[in-house]
């Protein structure tokens, strides 16, 4: 039988590619209205997609977030997520 206490859940970066444990990993998720916003909780309704935190600048110019989101992120969008990085570091 499977030892559950072992298991520890593992996320790929959007950007770099990297499989990483999922707490080192940020989540975004697609809300309802099509807006993107970060998930701390990890939880929230929605799709999602991961990046990690040296990730991040290149996750929001590329498109690799767009396409694994499945929507268009605007700039003013795009700029509160940057804003919502500098608060995580």
């Amino acid at each position: 039988m499977r030892n559950i206490r072992n298991h520890i859940p593992q996320r790929t970066c959007v950007a770099c590619r990297k499989v990483r444990p999922k707490r080192e990993l940020i989540r975004l998720v697609r809300i309802s209205d099509g807006s993107v916003e970060v998930d701390s909780s990890g939880k929230k309704a929605g799709r999602g997609a991961y990046l990690c935190l040296e990730c991040w600048e290149i996750g929001l110019k590329g498109s690799q977030l767009k396409h694994a989101l499945r929507t268009t992120i605007t700039q003013d969008n795009r700029e509160q997520l940057f804003r919502a990085a500098e608060k995580l570091c």
